[in-house]
């Protein structure tokens, strides 16, 4: 094979990588626009909706080490694949389950699918594939087109629910996932496993070496605040906008700017942890979180100070992501990357568990989302000094890849 064709199947596979991340990561991550109607016509308390949500994201968390381990040995495509399957028939399930319990157990399912058919595995993919140089902007790129599903998600999903109902749109959504599976083609020829013949044992190795690691640690425990601030704005932001008052389409459109302008953060991110320190840039966007959600906090509450919120924490959404799974790659090396990545990021779907859970609990106790909003501000504070320590240099698996 040429060197032309090589580039070419190289660059088809990043493209399908990106539509993977933009049709399995949008209705997942603005499913927060249907708490309001749901828990209205089903005369549910939101805990029974913002449960089902923290569910998912637990299960989202459990399934991703588990998901990254089988692509490392035998390849992403085929995760990818039962990924979709599985999360298109829990937001199928969704639609069809009325009953509170059964409901909340639909997380288990929609979790599992997304742990194992979304953005982390696909930039965990495309990051192996690319060389060093054009790492840190690949993984910008497939978190971007995963924020532009959310763009595109979250008033398609309003649009839906004033349409034909919320019932309806669960279906069509569940439909949805079957979308993912023409691109796996493109992405399977050029992912090959990483770790194929590693044992139980050398994956139990890698990951007690990792946790080793002072600046895998930190990785791992301030990827945690990330997931609260995400799960619990876009759970519980368009709810918080209807109970003050304003029209509905202000919490559909806020979800949807913050993937509009996560589009612009996620390729800022990728850009700046080529040029700059990944730690210190990710101490920059924490740092900057507590500070727009202190301002939003005190200020009044109007359409345009939500859109303007949500444009600003658009830009700091999930421009985390390329810089903490590039510092995991940069400390940890490549061959257990999707191991590894994927337990940091079931520190992140900790964060979000407590973070969609607690904020229903919360109001639902207190009717009032006060105490969220700062518990925000004071998390978002913290991991600004927890990244801080960071050693940005190659930590005891990735210097045995070089021997």
């Amino acid at each position: 094979m040429t060197r032309q064709q090589d580039t070419a199947r190289l660059n088809a596979a990043i493209f399908a990588g990106c539509m993977v991340a933009f049709l399995g990561f949008g209705f997942a991550a603005t499913f927060g626009v249907f708490l309001a109607p749901m828990s209205a016509e089903l005369g549910w308390g939101r805990e029974v909706f913002s449960l089902s949500v923290a569910v998912q994201a637990l299960a989202w968390g459990f399934a991703q080490p588990v998901a990254g381990a089988v692509a490392d040995r035998y390849g992403t495509a085929r995760v990818l694949a039962f990924g979709a399957v599985c999360a298109g028939a829990g937001f199928a399930l969704r639609g069809m389950i009325t009953d509170p319990t059964g409901f909340v157990l639909t997380g288990v399912l929609v979790g599992a699918g997304t742990g194992a058919a979304s953005f982390p595995i696909v930039i965990g993919a495309l990051g192996k594939i690319v060389t060093p140089d054009r790492r840190s902007f690949i993984l910008g790129l497939g978190t971007a087109a995963a924020s532009l599903g959310m763009f595109v998600s979250a008033p398609t999903a309003t649009f839906m629910i004033g349409g034909v109902g919320w019932q309806p749109a669960l279906l069509l959504i569940g439909a949805s996932f079957a979308l993912i599976l023409p691109f796996l083609v493109f992405i399977a020829r050029v992912s090959a496993p990483t770790a194929s013949g590693s044992g139980a044992g050398a994956f139990g190795t890698a990951i007690a070496t990792a946790f080793s690691d002072r600046s895998y640690l930190c990785l791992f425990f301030g990827f945690f605040v990330c997931g609260f601030h995400v799960a619990f704005i876009q759970t519980h932001l368009p709810a918080y906008v209807i109970d003050a008052n304003l029209a509905a389409w202000v919490g559909g459109l806020s979800l949807a700017l913050i993937g509009l302008f996560n589009i612009a953060g996620s390729f800022l991110s990728g850009w700046s942890g080529q040029v700059y320190s990944k730690k210190k840039v990710l101490s920059g966007i924490y740092l900057a979180r507590a500070l727009v959600i202190t301002a939003f906090i005190l200020l009044p509450l109007t359409e345009a100070g939500v859109l303007i919120f949500s444009a600003i924490m658009g830009l700091l959404w999930l421009s985390t992501v390329p810089l903490t799974m590039g510092l995991v790659a940069q400390t940890q090396g490549l061959r257990f990357l999707s191991t590894l990545a994927g337990l940091v990021f079931l520190s992140h779907q900790s964060g979000s568990f407590i973070g969609a859970w607690m904020g229903g609990r919360i109001y639902d106790l207190t009717q009032d989302y006060t105490p969220m909003w700062w518990a925000a501000v004071a998390l978002g504070l913290l991991a600004a000094l927890i990244h801080l320590p960071i050693r940005e240099e190659p930590g005891p698996l990735a210097l045995a890849e070089q021997i």
